[in-house]
């Protein structure tokens, strides 16, 4: 009778087990197939997060564009794709080739033609339509090295003088320099060596506290803006029409003395008696 009764609580204990077993079975089996989508769907929503600021990224381009790169052009300078300062470390390169300022209020978006009032709406654009063109695999910020080109000259032109961070300086110096022993090491030829000691003076110099060196003090590219240019062929377009109007003006004054002219010299005829 006690094997009997055993036997019975054994089966009643298994068969009280068997519907939690099953469950916690595939809840573990459900948890596992749904990690895996909860991390994939977390990658994918995180995917477009860049950070990187595409303002200063931008500023940090333009600034070597017209401080650096018409003196690396002169020397006829080759800049390694390891230098930070090469435009395929940008990451933000082909998108910012991909935008056209085609009017004062109009920029269009060089992947899908589409049309904005404002540059901060194309980029917000690249954002959401876009981001998957963005160079991530090699592509680095541009805006981490705005502090040695002093980009904020460039986005804040009118900012107001502060007082000086000598820690800051000597590390945004430090940084320059590094800039140019990696990008024109000195020991690879006259135009290297010449292009490093340019770019301490235009850029690592103005990382003091003295205030005796301005930065970018050697010139830079000379741009043609769009307004410069729509003036331009507005005064070409009526240069013809003013003359046009001066020579029909002219040649109306001089028919009307004529006639005036002829009308005199007929009253003054004498009359026959």
């Amino acid at each position: 009778m006690k094997k009997r009764s055993g036997s019975k609580r054994t089966v009643v204990f298994l068969f009280l087990c068997l519907p939690f077993s099953s469950t916690a079975l595939q809840l573990t089996k459900d948890f596992k197939e749904s990690a895996p989508g909860r991390n994939l769907k977390q990658v994918e929503e995180d995917v477009h997060e860049v950070h990187c600021s595409r303002e200063r990224s931008r500023a940090a381009w333009n600034i070597i564009d017209e401080y650096l790169m018409p003196f690396v052009e002169k020397e006829q300078y080759l800049i390694s794709p390891k230098c930070r300062l090469h435009p395929d470390n940008d990451l933000y390169r082909d998108q910012e080739q991909h935008k056209f300022h085609v009017d004062v209020d109009e920029w269009r978006c060089g992947y899908c033609k589409k049309k904005f009032y404002e540059e901060k709406y194309l980029d917000k654009h690249f954002e959401n339509r876009h981001y998957n063109l963005l160079n991530v695999s090699t592509g680095r910020c541009m805006a981490d090295i705005c502090g040695a080109l002093h980009c904020d000259l460039m986005l804040e032109p009118m900012i107001r003088k502060t007082k000086c961070n000598p820690a800051a300086a000597a590390r945004n110096r430090h940084l320059c320099e590094s800039l140019a022993n990696s990008c024109f090491p000195v020991n690879e030829g006259p135009s290297a060596s010449r292009l490093h000691e340019f770019f301490l003076r235009q850029f690592c110099d103005a990382h003091t506290c003295t205030g005796k060196q301005k930065p970018l003090s050697k010139g830079h590219r000379k741009r043609t803006s769009m307004t410069y240019v729509t003036i331009s062929i507005l005064i070409l377009m009526l240069l013809p029409l003013f003359y046009g109007f001066v020579y029909l003006y002219q040649r109306g004054i001089k028919r009307g003395a004529q006639e005036l002219k002829r009308i005199s010299q007929g009253g003054r005829k004498k009359k026959p008696y």
